[in-house]
């Protein structure tokens, strides 16, 4: 025995040095990759919070844990009303991020710890809530759909696929259908990850439209005055073709997860990429230019605080889109590439809108044609991709695919990480918004649902 208790001390002392070490370590010279889960922990957990009222704990386990990195399941989050902060760390003291939650912006990272410099940036609240009595767009009120069928594919687990938290089928200008997972509902705020591009490029029409910006405008930043770079232009970025460097892989550091958690000004962060591949000839998808887009039209509105409050002003308060929250970096560049908050309802107004190419209510708000222009493919896409941010095929679909299975032709989509997507069937007069907490690999294709809802209302 007095042997065995030897050779356990003789043990334990390598074991207690390197567990010191590695806390040494962990505080002193946190991985990046610590550093960006608790980004994300602390973003997400703000955001649903602040935005969308939901539980914290919910949120973190639901959200952020269960689809993630099995790293997330060690993050620990710290939320305080009073401050309107929510801190997230590794083990809960190590890698640590910071999110605050700013008046009419929602939830910024504070990747570098100022927060007080962050809270600087706010803009108007939007305004309270109205339930009106007149029917959905105008008001919230949707009558109950006279086709039980299309009740009975919304109760189809297959077609609205798992995770999901919203479907809401507009046919003829009007909701036919809408149904929402447990816990959320009509007037719950859902993140609409990559389909916040296409709002960014409808506000930057609007600026267009103004005569403040043009399409074929180049020099677009001081740090690209003295390279190749000053021959991108705004329709470049646009298209997705812009020949920058930006690693759009989540599984990792990457260029993309570095710039949303890691870095407090993500226009300037993504301006600083080189070029590798000729201008105008390369499809590559980049959260980093619509980001550098969104800082554009801001600088082109005039002030910081006018450009804050520009995307209410010019969008969502003609839309009647009360819910819409478009969030902005610590820097107060709107980051309009990822996180843009709205219920589904005014995810569904906003597809409206594009079918009505850019009219609401009879005010034209994009500029004629602008609509039809997003929607054109873009030159190196192979005709996937449209020229203003939009797909021209579903989820997982190559050239034609969508079609081949049923999908109305001329159908547009606006789709986001985990299952968002709004479904524009211009043939049809149709809008289909489906919300959902569904990773990729679940498989899920929405391009099912659409096919049945259109045989469903003709």
């Amino acid at each position: 025995m007095r042997a065995l208790a030897r050779i356990v001390k003789w043990l334990a002392g390598p074991v207690v040095v390197a567990v010191i070490a590695a806390i040494v370590w962990l505080a002193a010279f946190p991985p990046d990759l610590l550093r960006v889960g608790a980004g994300y922990a602390a973003k997400i957990v703000c955001s649903n919070v602040f935005i969308a009222g939901r539980d914290p704990e919910e949120v973190l386990a639901v959200d952020v844990q269960a689809p993630g990195n099995p790293l997330l399941k060690f993050f620990y989050v710290d939320v305080d009303r009073k401050a309107g902060t929510v801190k997230a760390a590794f083990l809960g003291h190590f890698a640590s991020n910071e999110a605050v939650v700013r008046r009419g912006l929602g939830c910024a990272l504070v990747p570098d710890g100022n927060v007080e410099e962050a809270r600087k940036f706010a803009t108007v609240e939007p305004p309270q809530a109205h339930i009106s009595a007149d029917l959905w767009p105008e008001g919230e009120r949707v009558e109950p759909s006279p086709d039980p069928m299309v009740a009975k594919l919304l109760g189809d687990k297959n077609l609205i696929g798992p995770g999901m938290r919203a479907v809401v089928v507009v046919k003829d200008g009007r909701i036919v259908g809408e149904r929402y997972g447990e816990g959320f509902a009509a007037d719950t705020p859902l993140i609409g990850w990559s389909m916040s591009k296409t709002v960014n490029v409808a506000i930057l029409g609007t600026v267009l439209g103004a005569g403040k910006l043009s399409l074929d405008q180049k020099n677009l930043f001081p740090e690209w005055s003295g390279d190749e770079r000053r021959n991108i232009s705004i329709a470049d970025l646009m298209a997705m073709e812009s020949g920058l460097a930006f690693n759009e892989d989540y599984g990792t550091v990457s260029d993309v997860t570095r710039m949303l958690y890691l870095e407090p000004d993500m226009a300037k962060f993504a301006a600083s990429k080189p070029l590798v591949a000729e201008i105008g000839r390369k499809f590559s998808y980049s959260t980093g230019a619509s980001v550098m887009l969104a800082r554009l039209w801001q600088n082109a509105v005039g002030d910081e605080a006018a450009s804050l409050g520009y995307p209410r002003l010019a969008l969502f308060n003609p839309l009647g889109m009360q819910s819409a929250i478009l969030e902005a970096d610590e820097s107060g560049t709107l980051t309009g590439a990822s996180y843009l908050y709205a219920t589904a309802h005014d995810w569904a107004r906003f597809g409206q809108f594009l079918l009505q190419d850019g009219v609401w209510n009879g005010n034209r708000i994009l500029p004629e044609g602008f609509v039809e222009m997003m929607h054109a493919p873009a030159a190196a896409s192979d005709g996937v991709y449209g020229k203003g941010e939009v797909w021209l095929e579903g989820p997982g679909d190559k050239k034609g695919a969508g079609v081949a299975v049923g999908v109305p032709e001329g159908t547009y989509w606006l789709e986001g990480h985990d299952g968002q997507t709004v479904a524009i069937v211009p043939s049809k007069h149709m809008v289909v918004v489906r919300m959902g907490l569904t990773p990729a690999w679940l498989d899920y294709r929405p391009q099912k649902l659409v096919v049945a809802l259109v045989k469903a209302v003709e």
